[in-house]
């Protein structure tokens, strides 16, 4: 269903900036991110695990720190752990305990594991865990203990894993273990895509830009109506980490006060002449018009409006995919 939000309430959904929650990827007010709001109201004070999956881009972390500062665990440790890192089983477990009993898993006083005890356990991009790790860390969350050092020990640990929406097939096709699944993801949390949530683009735009101006002491910067809505109207492939990386580049490559879309556009990198953009009355129409100018002056252009890559201009083929 096309996106028809009029250029008025663009403008006024714009001042909408604070997230009811600390991470600015659940800012907005759409029913998309709504539903994920009070999710995370809901889990939050639990000690539960908890699954987020969302797409590359996505502000995962910020999410994760928000559930954990208003968990009973806030003031605990919070140990983040990146899944594809290298010598992960390392990284996690310590250095291998000579002659240490095998009724519980053997872990290091050194470990991510034995430094989160009490606290929240992040797992980013938990399908990259090889499979032994997943085995040993399966059985972690089963018994709840440890041996550190070769003492018993509770580790009281909540754990919160990240992944890409694909993880099910994963699971399906046995490439990550069920059990250890099941024990991730007591909550699930899917993260909508910024394409399902264009209504919020305004709101999280503003505030990306606010944020910018003041770390970098500049004055804070406004947008027109017709920036806001041509920002509503683009689907955001690399959802919230393309949106701050342009707008990043918007707030260096101009002194002015206000930012229009003839600021916008080489920050697309949109590969044409800057001409005057003036948007119809919804975001609907503002998409149709950026697509249609893209087909009349920009063959070179990397991506496009809605997200969608074209092929190389020198390919006798080359076009919209």
């Amino acid at each position: 269903m096309p996106n028809t939000l009029p250029l008025g309430h663009v403008a006024r959904s714009a001042r909408l900036v604070r997230a009811p929650l600390g991470s600015l990827e659940l800012a907005g007010r759409s029913a998309a991110i709504g539903r994920v709001q009070e999710l995370v109201r809901r889990v939050a004070p639990l000690d539960d695990s908890v699954l987020v999956t969302a797409e590359r881009g996505a502000d995962v972390e910020s999410v994760v720190r928000d559930l954990h500062v208003r968990s009973g665990k806030a003031a605990a440790p919070f140990v983040a752990v990146e899944c594809g890192a290298a010598a992960l089983e390392r990284l996690l477990f310590g250095d291998p305990i000579e002659h240490a009993p095998i009724d519980l898993e053997a872990v290091s006083a050194d470990s991510r594991l034995a430094a989160a005890r009490g606290g929240t356990l992040f797992l980013r991009e938990v399908a990259e865990l090889p499979a032994a790790v997943q085995a040993r860390l399966a059985r972690v969350a089963r018994d709840g203990e440890v041996r550190i050092d070769g003492e018993p020990a509770t580790t009281a640990i909540r754990l919160i894993a990240s992944a890409a929406p694909g993880i099910d097939a994963d699971v399906h096709e046995h490439r990550f273990r069920a059990d250890l699944f099941r024990r991730l993801s007591r909550w699930r949390i899917d993260l909508p895509a910024l394409r399902e949530r264009s209504d919020d683009v305004p709101a999280i735009a503003t505030r990306l830009v606010e944020d910018k101006c003041e770390a970098d002491g500049l004055a804070c910067r406004t947008f027109t109506q017709a920036a806001l809505a041509l920002l509503g109207a683009l689907t955001w492939p690399g959802n919230m980490a393309e949106l701050r990386d342009v707008l990043a580049r918007v707030v260096a490559g101009s002194n002015e006060d206000t930012i229009q879309v003839e600021h916008l556009l080489p920050a697309l990198q949109l590969d044409r002449a800057i001409v005057p953009f003036a948007p119809a009355g919804s975001l609907r129409e503002a998409r149709l018009a950026v697509r249609a100018r893209l087909h009349r002056g920009c063959p070179a252009a990397p991506w496009v409006a809605d997200g969608r890559r074209r092929r190389d201009p020198g390919d006798p083929a080359a076009k919209l995919v």
